[in-house]
């Protein structure tokens, strides 16, 4: 049996992660955004993606330091291009898949 602190925790953590969500919802649901706010607001995803990768493929160690010749980075360039070109997300994992499997056998 769980100690009651233990639902408590739960049920804070529960009430912490579902009320962000849930505001904007329903005070938005009913407004008309700005297009150019809703442009901005499209932007967002790409942007948090952009910020957890892009450390990853161009700096490598223990303090951090910069490193342009990593295979993460030398793959994701060629897999990038493709994916602008064709806008195809499956056939970007798959390029992307192939390109690390093939830079890993070579480097």
């Amino acid at each position: 049996m769980m100690p009651a602190n233990y639902l408590y925790i739960l049920l804070g953590m529960g009430i912490v992660t579902y009320v962000p969500r849930w505001l904007p919802l329903v005070f938005l649901s009913r407004r008309r955004l700005p297009q150019w706010f809703e442009q901005w607001l499209d932007l967002i995803p790409a942007a948090i993606l952009s910020a957890l990768i892009f450390p990853i493929l161009i700096t490598t160690g223990e303090p951090r330091h910069l490193d342009l010749m990593r295979p993460e980075l030398l793959v994701a360039l060629p897999t990038f291009l493709f994916a602008v070109k064709t806008r195809s997300l499956a056939g970007s994992v798959v390029v992307g898949m192939f390109l690390f499997w093939l830079t890993g056998k070579f480097l």
